[in-house]
This record gives C-alpha cells, structure tokens and sequence, in this order.
C-alpha cells in the first residue's frame, strides 16, 4: 500500500478466495504455518454502479472518501497484517480543555481506527484535569503540558510547531497520523480507508461554493496567499493527516510560513488553517476525505452526507476563546 494511489489491488486469488501467501508477499508479512486457511468473501466490485451523487476522484485522481465508496471489512483484512499504528494529536488548551476532551476521547475509543493500535497525544496546559478513560488493548493515551495562552490565534499557530516535534519522536514507532480538533466527537466509523500519503478533508461549510467565496488568504504579502482563480477546495485545519514524512514536511513549512509572516507583523486570515490550505494547493494531497469526515453539529445533514463519522459540537466561541 505504497504510492500514489494508496491501494494494492488483491490481484493473488485462488478460486474467488484472497490466497494468504500472497497476501504475505505482497505485503511482506512474516509466514504463518501453511495449514491456516484464509478466506474473505464480499460482494463482487463494480466499475458501472456506484455514487453517482458526488465526486469521488479529484482531477488530479486522488480518492474522495464516501460513504458507499469502500468496504471497510476489505480494507481491514488488507491493513490488519501490516500491524501498523497511527497517532493522534489533539490539543486542549485555556478553556479548549476538560470541557471537550472527555467525549473526544471516549468517542474515538468507538469509532476511531477500532481494532488497530492506537496512540493520542493529549496537549494541554490542564495536565492534572484530564479526564481518566478507559483505553482497549493496544490503544493508549499519552499526556504532554504545553504554556497556556490568553489568545486563541496562538494557540493554533503553536500546534504546527508541536505536531513537528512529535513527528521526530515517533519517526521509528509509528506509520501514520492525524491531527485533531478538541472541539469534536465522533458518530460514526474512521478507519484505515481514511489513510494516505496526505490526507486533507474538506470543510464542511465551503463544499458547495465557488472558490471565489473560499476564505483564503488574500493578501500578496502573506506566504499563505492563495491568488483569485487559484484553490481545489477549502480544507479543515481541524482534522489533516498522513504518513509521518508528509505531515512532518506539511507541519514544518506551514511554521516556516507562520513565523516568517509574523516577523512582517502579518497573520493570516485563519492561522494555520490558511496556510495548510495553501500547502495544499501547491501539495495536492493523496487522498481527500468528504466533509463526513468533519461535519458541524450546527449543520443539518446535507442528502450526499450518509454518515457523520466526526463533527465539532456546538459552543460558544465567547466562553471558550480567550480573546473572544
């Protein structure tokens, strides 16, 4: 499951039935004992029927992840052998703390990645508050104090900076990760169909707009800016993600960006979300993901969405951000 299109197809079959020592192969599994058998059956794939409601490749032919469009149980007989683990981070800070966490975290224990190893990187400034949950086998929670902030705005700038840091750690434990708002719970599956090279996932408040109305950087002297005319679409900064040398090189040009606009007293419209967006234009990601991915609680759910597997839950940004 390497290159562009992030899918190996099955192609060593024996009679309908997935051969185990091909599976091996391709995927470099050590041998098991040859007397095991192995066997997945599932509905026969077509390239005539399918979603014809929404997109599901981009021009550049990255996957746009709906419902309806892969069978999880494949993909997690695909995946289940590499043994991989994916981290996630997530930050609460100042008042983004407690108030969120608990069911960010209790959520994903449903939802997120089920069945894989897991590790959560909490960031907080409220180390002592955060709230003891319960963790499956091979799922685990690591706790790291960060300053507090009285503005939000720096608080976003700083995640960029952090997730860099992290990623040198993990480089030798761990395959793939995802950077997460606080601020959201999950409804529904997030599994292994959501992994890429980099991964970006639509906003759910822009999909069905012109680019004209997206909310880029607009101003030249930005290293954020994205020129009229120019953009694929507008992306979350709260959920993005991928393979660790993609999201390390996102992560550390989008701070490179940040702070070099900061020293020309400039800060871009939305932080570190408008310059993820514009690495994303000129980076196009490996795999999108559709606005299930990160819907708004807010948002009645539109007739392409089937499903909500993540949304941001209703607040009251005076109460939460410091300087609002």
């Amino acid at each position: 499951l390497t290159g562009s299109s992030h899918f190996s197809p099955l192609h060593l079959r024996l009679g309908g039935v997935v051969s185990l020592t091909g599976l091996t192969r391709l995927f470099k599994i050590k041998a098991v004992t040859p007397s095991l058998c192995f066997s997945l059956q599932y509905k026969q794939p077509s390239i005539l029927q399918g979603r014809t409601d929404v997109v599901t490749v981009t021009p550049w032919l990255a996957p746009v992840v709906w419902e309806g469009t892969f069978n999880p149980v494949l993909l997690d007989s695909i995946y289940r052998p590499r043994n991989i683990t994916v981290a996630a981070t997530v930050f609460a800070v100042g008042k983004y703390d407690v108030t969120f966490l608990k069911d960010f975290l209790e959520t994903s224990e449903q939802h997120f990645f089920v069945g894989f190893k897991v590790h959560v990187y909490v960031f907080t400034d409220g180390a002592k508050q955060v709230p003891q949950v319960k963790m499956a086998a091979g799922r685990q929670l690591t706790v790291r104090s960060v300053p507090s902030s009285r503005r939000w705005q720096e608080i976003s700038a700083r995640r960029m900076e952090m997730i860099q840091t992290l990623i040198e750690e993990l480089r030798n434990s761990t395959d793939y990760i995802f950077c997460l708002d606080v601020d959201s719970k999950f409804h529904g599956h997030w599994g292994v169909e959501s992994l890429g090279s980099l991964v970006a996932v639509i906003h759910p408040g822009y999909y069905r707009d012109d680019r004209s109305r997206f909310p880029y950087e607009r101003r030249p002297t930005s290293r954020a800016y994205v020129a009229p005319g120019e953009g694929d679409f507008y992306y979350c900064g709260g959920a993005f993600g991928g393979r660790l040398q993609e999201v390390h090189l996102l992560a550390k040009t989008c701070r490179a960006n940040f702070e070099a606009d900061a020293k020309d007293g400039i800060e871009a419209a939305w932080q570190e979300e408008s310059h993820l967006n514009r690495y994303m234009w000129t980076n196009k990601p490996s795999k999108v993901l559709s606005p299930e991915y990160l819907w708004q609680d807010f948002k009645s759910r539109s007739p392409e969405v089937h499903i909500v597997r993540f949304s941001g839950v209703i607040k009251n940004y005076a109460e939460v951000r410091p300087n609002v």
